[in-house]
């Protein structure tokens, strides 16, 4: 497992996981996708806004349906796509605020039993001005040429 760094600049850390060969009962079952996205954003220590909103798909082709949802919490968002017939599912933990990435890697992993994963952790909004001290300091140097 890879320790991915904590970000240090911008607005927000936004983590996707691309699960394969997870668990059937799981990707197919809305009280239990609905049950995650109601719990996990106080494991990782985020604050719910709203309750989640979860619902089926029935897609043209019958073996892309699935199950999707979404939780606004006070930090962004988590969401969850799944393709039970592919045993595939999509995680996305977008948050200004930062959390263990590893922790939630494993968690979820663990959760939806993934047999494989593709991880991304992107930095989002790098110029994002999260001290205005900081902000005031960048732009006087800037005004006096001495920033690229």
């Amino acid at each position: 497992m890879k320790n991915f760094e904590k970000m240090e600049y911008g607005f927000g850390q936004h983590l996707i996981i691309d699960g394969y060969g997870a668990n059937q009962a799981k990707l197919m079952d809305i009280d239990f996708i609905y049950d995650f996205l109601n719990k996990y954003p106080e494991t990782i220590e985020m604050t719910k806004i709203m309750p989640p909103y979860v619902f089926k798909y029935f897609a043209p082709n019958p073996e892309d349906w699935g199950i999707s949802g979404f939780v606004i919490i006070a930090e962004s968002h988590i969401s969850i796509h799944t393709f039970p017939e592919k045993l595939y599912l999509s995680v996305d933990i977008f948050s200004c605020k930062p959390f263990n990435v590893d922790k939630a890697i494993v968690d979820i992993t663990e959760m939806f039993e993934i047999k494989k994963s593709e991880i991304r952790l992107l930095d989002r909004g790098l110029e994002f001005p999260r001290s205005i001290r900081a902000v005031e300091n960048f732009m006087r140097l800037e005004r006096k040429g001495l920033t690229f």
